[in-house]
């Protein structure tokens, strides 16, 4: 893909940049296919994948758990750094459903993890979809602040459980469950090759805020008083024309300023790892974004929307795949419900 990167290029991002020393990833064993639930749905076949572009997902099952993902994707990750549970200052899990609304998953992932008696703090990051790339922002912050030498950034979503398959098939096709991990270190703490983090951007357009739903789980809706709208309002729910409004109105502007709060131009982006929301969503970054389409790292159809969790296994794949090597710059970038824009610079 990538047949030249310049071995003379200077950085962008000042030497002092945190670094992702270590990366994992962890998928569910099961690859559901669309055309084994177009049976489920007695929907003719090719049906599924003809509305929602995406051909298969990794789909939990009954004994997978969310921070059995994330403690799986956590390990590689700190044996990809070198690195032990020990070592760590700060666990953050950005995700955008928890196993629970209290008590934060973060702690749960730590106890999974071996660390229950380990003092380092643990807590959870919601940013919806950006929620990672989020995290590993706020990673970003402490270690510049000093106050962490190693930290884990933890995402982990299993989205199957909260689909509207009744309501909106085309929907729910676009979802899959996954997990990545990073271990995210102060400059000169960890590992030489890995990727400095920097010029994180981010814009929210609250008019956007009914477009991408999950109503129940907070306080909009009392279980006591009306457990028929709990019930109905427990699965997601997207009005996927609104969304496509707000970003495609949106996400020029939004690029032009990442860009230039990093000192870049488009053409010196080598890869872009966006948020795998939809093929509609990809090819709408490509048209929008200004980016050559074979820069654009695009598994969609493959993985599905993994929520908080697909960029990082994205990027994950990306590289397990030999697409990230020494000298490039890396755009990361996706949208969230609120709706929110995101983006970041990777230099390895």
């Amino acid at each position: 893909m990538f047949t030249h990167i310049e071995s003379l290029r200077s950085a962008i991002l000042p030497a002092t940049s945190p670094v992702l020393s270590g990366f994992g990833a962890a998928l569910p064993g099961a690859l559901v296919a669309s055309a084994e639930i177009d049976v489920r749905l007695g929907k003719p076949q090719g049906w599924l994948e003809a509305a929602c572009g995406v051909a298969s997902r990794h789909v939990a099952g009954p004994q997978e758990t969310q921070e059995g993902l994330a403690a799986a994707a956590a390990r590689e990750a700190m044996h990809d750094a070198g690195i032990t549970l020990d070592d760590i200052d700060l666990l953050l899990f950005g995700a955008s459903v928890g196993r629970q609304p209290i008590p934060a998953t973060a702690a749960l992932i730590k106890r999974e993890l071996g660390g229950a008696r380990l003092r380092f703090p643990a807590y959870d990051v919601n940013a919806t979809c950006l929620s990672a790339l989020v995290a590993l922002d706020l990673a970003a912050l402490q270690l510049a602040a000093g106050r962490a030498r190693h930290i884990l950034v933890v995402t982990s979503e299993i989205a199957s459980r909260a689909l509207p398959w009744n309501d909106a098939a085309e929907t729910a096709g676009l979802f899959g469950d996954g997990a990545a991990a990073f271990v995210v270190s102060a400059a000169g703490a960890g590992k030489p090759a890995g990727a400095r983090f920097g010029g994180f951007h981010m814009e929210t357009y609250a008019e956007g805020y009914e477009a991408c739903t999950l109503a129940s789980g907070g306080t909009a809706i009392d279980f006591h008083k009306n457990p028929v709208a709990f019930a109905r309002n427990a699965y997601f729910r997207m009005d996927g024309k609104a969304l496509y409004r707000i970003t495609a109105a949106a996400l020029p502007g939004f690029l032009d300023r990442l860009l230039e709060k990093s000192g870049l131009r488009r053409d010196k982006i080598d890869l872009v790892v966006p948020h795998q929301a939809s093929p509609h969503a990809l090819a709408h970054v490509i048209r929008r974004g200004g980016f050559a389409p074979e820069r654009i790292f695009d598994r969609v159809r493959t993985i599905g929307n993994q929520v908080a969790a697909s960029i990082p296994v994205a990027l994950c794949m990306a590289r397990s795949e030999g697409l990230v090597q020494p000298g490039m710059r890396i755009l990361l970038i996706g949208t969230s419900a609120g709706v929110s824009l995101a983006g970041a610079i990777l230099e390895t």
